[in-house]
């Protein structure tokens, strides 16, 4: 059962994948070379995801693909956002917070490697209604 201490230390986990990538590259870089990175660095960390996973929209019974692709979704319960852009705008807190619905996540977080400090001023997380329910332990 996925608890809200469950999801505190995946996070914690994946930021400090993100960290390692960050530390080595730096900013400046494609949105591409840092998920490419990203997803080694998870898998030398034993830690599991699914990477450009394609989220069917069910429509009144029928699966639509809406050509949405979520970056990683992390031990099928964490979709994570990778940027790296200027600043984050409300439309890609939209696409995170849509991903997390969709796959039924309380939780997402949304990384933009195109900062100077990415532990200070990279990452973000977001709930949903689904995380009020969570049991804290």
């Amino acid at each position: 059962m996925v608890t809200k201490s469950y999801l505190k230390d995946l996070i914690y986990k994946v930021n400090g994948a993100a960290i390692e990538v960050h530390k080595a590259l730096g900013p400046g870089l494609l949105e591409s070379v840092y998920h490419k990175c990203l997803k080694h660095e998870l898998s030398l960390r034993h830690i599991n995801f699914q990477s450009e996973l394609i989220i069917p929209v069910n429509y009144k019974g029928i699966e639509i693909e809406a050509e949405l692709r979520c970056d990683l979704f992390v031990e099928d319960i964490l979709p994570v956002e990778l940027k790296a852009i200027e600043g984050i705008l409300p439309i890609h807190e939209a696409q995170l917070m849509t991903y997390m619905k969709l796959l039924e996540a309380p939780e997402g977080l949304l990384l933009n490697f195109n900062v100077t400090n990415i532990f200070n001023e990279g990452q973000r997380t977001y709930v949903n209604e689904l995380y009020r329910n969570l049991s804290d332990e």
